[in-house]
């Protein structure tokens, strides 16, 4: 008896559920709290503004190291370091980690449920894979944001290489663990190439819902912004290649550890200054999509609408 009413209101609860549209305000909230279609769309701009942050910080950090005003490149974790350093640098953390969080749970959406309306064929199940792989990166981001404003102190960027040749460490003591961790690199050039190759082919323009001028005059702005981030990655996957290659650890770096060896290359001040103000455009077109990009939450919670 007790078994049959427990399956009844399973069942009850279940069919509940698959009617709920989240796009509307349950009944059992107050009528002042802002709708699910509001809160995803505030949630997703406060999450493009804190990515644009992130690396319009680092741009400008690379650039001035570039031009030796700045001791070192600096790449996310190093943007975070650099802004816990600031006045009130305990609170800017946690600005920019709910931020970060925020921008996880929009590639969530669009990834699992399809917000962006990408569609289930294969050109679809690509871009929310990305969607899903972005939601990733940026997830780990916003914890190191906090773990960071929990030991509050240190070299933010070189305690971020440290870790990944702790990562790499692990992955060689696995078997095969050489190609595993070149696999790794493979697939971060991989990622780099793919930002290159959306630079050259996306219509930037067709995500935002701004006048034909401003698209026109902020659609460069996301070219070489795509193909600053894309390039940046490209010495961090060979870093990565090369450690498996040779089986040791201690060759894997981060993104700014990758840029300060691209410095020293023959032109590497000339490189690393055109890559910062990519990345600064990068980090300045985000905020362009913090203001202007559609954001369409999903209509219901089914991952294969």
């Amino acid at each position: 008896m007790k078994a049959g009413f427990a399956v009844g209101v399973r069942d009850g609860v279940g069919q509940w559920l698959s009617r709920w549209k989240p796009s509307k305000t349950p009944a059992w909230l107050p009528s002042s709290l802002p709708s699910w279609s509001g809160a995803v769309e505030g949630a997703a701009r406060v999450g493009y503004g804190a990515r644009g942050f992130v690396y319009l910080s680092a741009g400008a950090l690379t650039l001035l190291a570039a031009a030796d005003r700045f001791d070192e490149a600096a790449g996310s974790s190093g943007a975070i370091g650099w802004l816990a350093e600031q006045p009130f640098g305990p609170l800017w953390l946690v600005l920019l980690g709910a931020g970060l969080w925020a921008f996880v749970l929009w590639r969530g959406l669009q990834a699992v449920f399809d917000a962006d309306h990408e569609g289930s064929d294969l050109k679809g199940w690509a871009a929310r894979a990305g969607q899903a792989v972005s939601g990733l990166f940026y997830g780990v981001l916003a914890a190191s944001v906090f773990e960071y404003l929990d030991e509050f102190g240190g070299a933010p960027d070189r305690a971020d290489a440290a870790e990944n040749q702790e990562k790499a460490a692990m992955l060689l003591a696995l078997p095969l663990g050489g190609w595993l961790l070149m696999a790794v690199g493979l697939a971060i050039i991989a990622v780099g190439a793919g930002n290159i190759v959306r630079a050259a082919r996306d219509d930037f323009a067709g995500a935002l819902a701004c006048s034909k001028t401003v698209c026109k005059r902020v659609t460069p702005l996301a070219r070489a912004g795509y193909a600053a981030r894309g390039f940046a990655y490209l010495p961090l996957g060979v870093f990565v290649i090369l450690a498996g290659l040779r089986a040791r650890a201690s060759t894997v770096t981060d993104l700014g550890g990758a840029l300060d060896a691209l410095e020293r290359q023959p032109g590497g001040d000339w490189v690393l200054g055109i890559t910062g103000i990519g990345l600064m455009a990068f980090g300045a077109f985000a905020f362009v999509e913090a203001r202007w990009r559609r954001i369409r939450p999903p209509r219901d919670l089914n991952p294969l609408d």
